[in-house]
């Protein structure tokens, strides 16, 4: 598979637009045939008004529910090796490039064993280590391999890893280790991407995304959402998602920090994010959807609407460099909910 070719559109400002049946055609599409709304109708969906919003997420739940099941997969994240990235990721903290307050650290393997008992005891399936990175050099693939090691010794959950760009040698010798999911996001468009990454381009992320799937692991693939894009480049970032294929589709929601070049951004409107997570499901209905970064400050308590319109996914816990909900809270949002967590069988 090869990279998709970006045409330039016309942006145009965030408008309301009528239904006009865009729903009733989904419904048909997507809910009863499973196929995922296209480009231009992934960006009506986007700019349907807010009157339309909860027969849009009852329509997405419904498409969640029918092609993917009522089960939620639970997720922590741990990083491994923090701070002192060489790229320069607009949105990050974590860039040696920007005056942030994060410093960079290595994590020891005992702890790491820690963090990934602590997540099982959630119910948590999946255990992803990350790494701020452009890529593991042989002292991060050493840590890797020691640490995916004991983790298995020691628990019994999945583990992924998100290291940056890799070689296919990094990626076989992965895929040997058993680590099951690799996460590799796009971020954001291919038209958008040079205004928030100028250190690497949207086609190397794109190739370690074919590499890792070609090896055998799930791939993880996501967006940031709230960095400036448009309408048209949100929709043209979930027909390229959708292009890829990938198991899983994290979303995450802009959370802006101090002394990163996005830091001043505004926070994504509520209904925005919402329709972004129901457009997104509508592109993508046979994927994991989940809930990432920056839902505890763009949705607050909605977070609960998100679930009933789209997410079968959840991180708990803490993110890499900013606070999460208590594990506690995500878990009893979903036994109100009625939502049974996914078991370690049904991810292998």
């Amino acid at each position: 598979m090869t990279a998709p070719v970006t045409t330039p559109v016309e942006t145009s400002p965030a408008v309301d637009a009528p239904d006009d049946g865009l729903l009733a055609r989904a419904r048909e599409q997507v809910l009863e045939a499973g196929r995922g709304l296209d480009e231009q109708d992934v960006l009506a969906v986007l700019r349907l008004p807010d009157e339309s919003l909860n027969d849009l997420l009852a329509l997405a739940h419904e498409v969640r529910l029918r092609w993917c099941g009522p089960e939620v997969e639970v997720e922590g994240i741990i990083s491994l090796k923090t701070g002192g990235c060489p790229e320069d990721c607009h949105f990050c903290s974590q860039s040696g490039r920007f005056d942030s307050p994060v410093r960079s650290a290595w994590l020891d393997i005992p702890s790491l064993v820690d963090a990934a008992k602590a997540t099982a005891a959630t119910g948590a399936t999946e255990f992803c280590i990350v790494a701020a990175v452009r890529g593991p050099d042989e002292r991060l693939m050493a840590q890797i391999r020691e640490g995916v090691a004991a983790i298995r010794e020691a628990v019994d959950i999945q583990v992924a890893c998100s290291l940056g760009m890799l070689t296919q040698e990094q990626v076989d010798e992965l895929a040997e280790l058993g680590v099951h999911r690799y996460n590799h996001n796009l971020e954001t468009a291919r038209s958008y991407f040079p205004q928030v990454v100028t250190t690497h381009s949207w086609e190397e992320r794109w190739e370690t995304c074919e590499l890792v799937r070609a090896a055998g692991m799930e791939l993880c693939c996501g967006a940031i959402i709230g960095v400036g894009e448009s309408l048209e480049q949100r929709a043209e970032l979930a027909a390229q998602l959708a292009m890829l294929e990938p198991d899983e589709v994290p979303l995450n929601f802009l959370n802006p920090r101090p002394g990163t070049p996005f830091g001043d951004l505004p926070p994504v409107d509520a209904r925005d994010a919402l329709r972004t997570i129901a457009a997104f499901r509508l592109a993508l209905p046979r994927t994991i959807l989940r809930y990432a970064g920056g839902r505890e400050i763009t949705l607050g308590d909605l977070d609960v609407r998100g679930m009933l319109g789209g997410i079968n996914a959840v991180i708990v816990g803490n993110y890499l460099t900013t606070l999460g909900k208590d594990p506690g809270s995500d878990l009893e949002m979903l036994a109100d909910l009625r939502m049974p967590i996914k078991s370690l069988q049904a991810t292998l």
